[in-house]
């Protein structure tokens, strides 16, 4: 086993095609089969299923794959620490897809023109995964808004994690325009909530602040866009909770109730101990984009 293996295996694993896979990586497909293989009988295991000309990941594939994923990135940090950043590295960044749109653009444009040779990944989903996929070192740090079962930040360090408050975002209930009477949140009459998939803060906050729990009339749409969310509530079919700066992006119709519905702070977190260049170089521009 060795690196370029793993780079193969990866490939292959993301691609489900030995020609795919080969022209990705300027391979002929014969030697990506050949370095498969030799990777089978190094593990024992057979990685892929193969059914004709189509392949998929076995059981045990899938298990490896998170491993040389893993390894490949633990690789490239190593390499970046001890050339003190000269290499530019990889800096795997995770964030919710409210912070992407409306926080990030400029902040990782910055980061580009200042550190040209870096590459930057971004994987955009709900807090609580990713807070997990940092914490098994699948991203390098995220920025997430903590649910309120965590408590406070410090809760993280019992996951081995560190956090900094990045920014505190002013959060706002979306009602569509027949909730013009509407003051408060027990004022609503609308049963349908639109919100991102289960581990999503904001949703979570949401569902305490209009008491959805247990409750047979409300319903839940699980949406992958906050602009699929406005959409359904400028439509009358939903009520949503966001962020005011997504909103202020968005340019929600003017006709929408909106309600204050408190605060909740965005946090970068990252694994403790993780220091390398391309990561403190991302820290020292987020106080100034916090101001």
């Amino acid at each position: 086993m060795d690196f370029d293996g793993l780079r193969i295996f990866c490939a292959v694993a993301s691609e489900l095609s030995i020609t795919a896979a080969a022209t990705r990586l300027g391979r002929v497909p014969s030697n990506v089969t050949t370095r498969i293989q030799q990777l089978e009988m190094d593990l024992g295991s057979d990685l892929f299923v193969r059914t004709g000309k189509r392949i998929s990941l076995s059981v045990a594939g899938e298990r490896f794959h998170e491993y040389a994923q893993r390894m490949l990135a633990l690789e490239g940090e190593a390499r970046h620490v001890v050339t003190g950043g000269r290499d530019g590295g990889t800096l795997r960044i995770g964030s919710m897809d409210t912070t992407a749109a409306s926080r990030l653009p400029s902040i990782l444009a910055r980061y580009h023109a200042a550190h040209p040779a870096t590459r930057l990944e971004l994987r955009t989903g709900p807090s609580r995964p990713l807070i997990e996929h940092v914490r098994t070192g699948k991203l390098d740090c995220a920025l997430v808004a903590l649910p309120p079962s965590f408590g406070s930040p410090a809760t993280l360090s019992e996951l081995g994690l560190s956090a900094r408050v990045i920014w505190s975002e002013k959060l706002q209930l979306l009602l569509p325009a027949s909730e013009a009477g509407a003051r408060r949140a027990v004022d609503v009459r609308t049963r349908s909530l639109a919100a991102f998939p289960q581990g999503c803060t904001y949703r979570t906050l949401a569902e305490d602040l209009l008491g959805t729990a247990g409750s047979t009339e409300w319903m839940v749409q699980e949406m992958a866009s906050f602009h699929a969310m406005i959409a359904c509530v400028a439509a009358g079919a939903c009520v949503t909770l966001l962020p005011e700066s997504a909103l202020r992006l968005s340019e929600a119709p003017a006709g929408l109730k909106k309600l204050p519905a408190g605060k909740s702070d965005t946090l970068l977190v990252w694994r403790e101990g993780y220091d390398v260049p391309a990561f403190r170089q991302l820290l020292t521009l987020l106080p100034e984009a916090a101001k």
